[in-house]
């Protein structure tokens, strides 16, 4: 697992959900495909799933809000009903692998940067990207945002 810090910078189309924090792991795929039914609407996107993901503050916070979108080359001149244009720009600490192990990717990458000394910002989005492969294979890439 190759973790790292970086500062990046997205721009997307996105939908916003709110759910349980116990269900965004059948309650976002399922939004995503919703989405995804809809792309076609959205003009220079760049092909790249996107989700984003209000953290989870401590054991009381049970439910949260998160966007599925597509991240898009430029500023959208005109949005699609029911859908919202945002950027976001942090530092983060990233990993990329197979979606099937992001369980292990999330708590991986969380204790390299406990590791390296870097602090979670709990007021900044956590990023997912994915990536098909082919054959049925799919990566995600996981952003965690820290403190500069």
């Amino acid at each position: 697992m190759e973790c790292k810090k970086i500062t990046k910078q997205f721009s997307f189309v996105g939908i916003k959900s709110n759910g349980a924090f116990a269900a965004f792991g059948t309650e976002v795929p399922k939004a995503a495909r919703q989405f995804m039914a809809r792309a076609d609407e959205i003009a220079q996107h760049a092909g790249t799933e996107i989700a984003i993901f209000e953290p989870k503050k401590d054991e009381l916070h049970l439910d949260g809000s998160y966007y599925v979108g597509l991240i898009v080359n430029e500023v959208p001149t005109d949005l699609p009903s029911g859908m919202d244009f945002i950027e976001l720009s942090q530092e983060y600490v990233t990993v990329r692998g197979d979606i099937n192990q992001i369980g292990r990717l999330h708590s991986g990458l969380m204790k390299w940067a406990g590791e390296q000394g870097y602090r979670r910002n709990p007021d900044a989005y956590i990023v997912e990207t994915y990536h098909p492969l082919g054959n049925g294979h799919e990566e995600v890439e996981v952003y965690l945002p820290v403190y500069a």
